[in-house]
């Protein structure tokens, strides 16, 4: 399955970055890197997620790396990450909403 990234999603990871980076680069880049690792991963094994609870649809998925939530929305032939979130924020509404 090809993966599809958001501007949303895109953002969120160089905040992630940025944050982190703030006390330790190296640091960092190994946090995006296991990030984008997980996220690429999605591609063989696209269901392997959990339904996300505050969304309870079939085709809306997360899974973890570290502290933070990589939520992606399934299609017949994509995998599309709609956003990354910190396990302790509440998920927007909006967050969801990309279209390709």
């Amino acid at each position: 399955m090809k993966i599809v990234w958001s501007p949303l999603a895109v953002e969120r990871l160089e905040s992630i970055f940025e944050y982190i980076s703030k006390d330790n680069v190296t640091a960092a880049h190994k946090m995006v890197e296991r990030i984008i690792n997980k996220v690429e991963s999605l591609s063989a094994f696209p269901e392997r997620g959990r339904k996300v609870p505050e969304i309870n649809r079939e085709e809306i998925r997360e899974v973890f790396e570290g502290e933070y939530r990589l939520i992606y929305r399934l299609s017949s032939k994509k995998v599309f990450v709609l956003t990354i979130r910190n396990f302790k924020q509440l998920l927007p509404s909006n967050d969801l909403d990309f279209k390709e």
